[in-house]
């Protein structure tokens, strides 16, 4: 399939005013080098925001929840694994960073290859056009397995949230990003 070919199926491209797509076949899949009872690492307190902040958490919780890329926790269901939240700003924009180090720690890694910059910089040296494709929150288009969900509930200082799709910041993420596009854009990509 030609990328000319891709462009002219534009239904299949979600906006920023659209929900997200959802690859189908591509369930992410988390895997813990430790058993229960989970390390007290594991299940952190949020972190306290300022009001700025606070407001900042609100409009993100709310586009998220609105695209469905989490959902609420429900307050009498057991929470062992709980990541804290933080507001990064840039140019006066805000977006919601997990600090998911504590879970990646004890995360297996993925064993998928990622290419070397130098390698796709070759590979398109010669080519007399070079397009581009950017998916809307790509991560966020791949639902995560519901026994994983739980290694991805988020606590801010107003609830606990869990991933229903594959929030950037997670170990694996990248490698399980490059296969998926791999396996779903094969021609495309050996066509450099």
């Amino acid at each position: 399939m030609s990328y000319f070919r891709i462009l002219m199926e534009i239904e299949a491209f979600a906006s920023d005013k659209e929900p997200l797509g959802e690859i189908i076949g591509h369930e992410v899949d988390i895997i813990l080098n430790i058993e229960r009872p989970y390390q007290p690492l594991l299940k952190r307190p949020a972190y306290p925001a300022s009001p700025k902040s606070r407001e900042a958490l609100e409009i993100c919780i709310k586009e998220l929840l609105d695209l469905g890329v989490i959902i609420n926790v429900c307050h009498n269901e057991e929470v062992e694994i709980t990541t804290p939240v933080i507001v990064a700003w840039h140019n006066g924009k805000s977006r919601m960073v997990e600090a998911f180090k504590a879970l990646n720690t004890y995360t297996v890694p993925g064993r998928y290859p990622i290419p070397k910059f130098q390698i796709a910089l070759t590979q398109i040296s010669q080519a007399v056009y070079i397009a581009t494709m950017d998916s809307l929150k790509g991560f966020h288009q791949n639902v995560v397995t519901p026994r994983e969900r739980k290694y991805l509930r988020t606590i801010v200082y107003c609830g606990v949230y869990e991933y229903f799709r594959m929030p950037f910041g997670i170990k694996n993420a990248p490698s399980h990003f490059q296969r998926m596009m791999n396996e779903i854009f094969p021609e495309e990509l050996s066509e450099g």
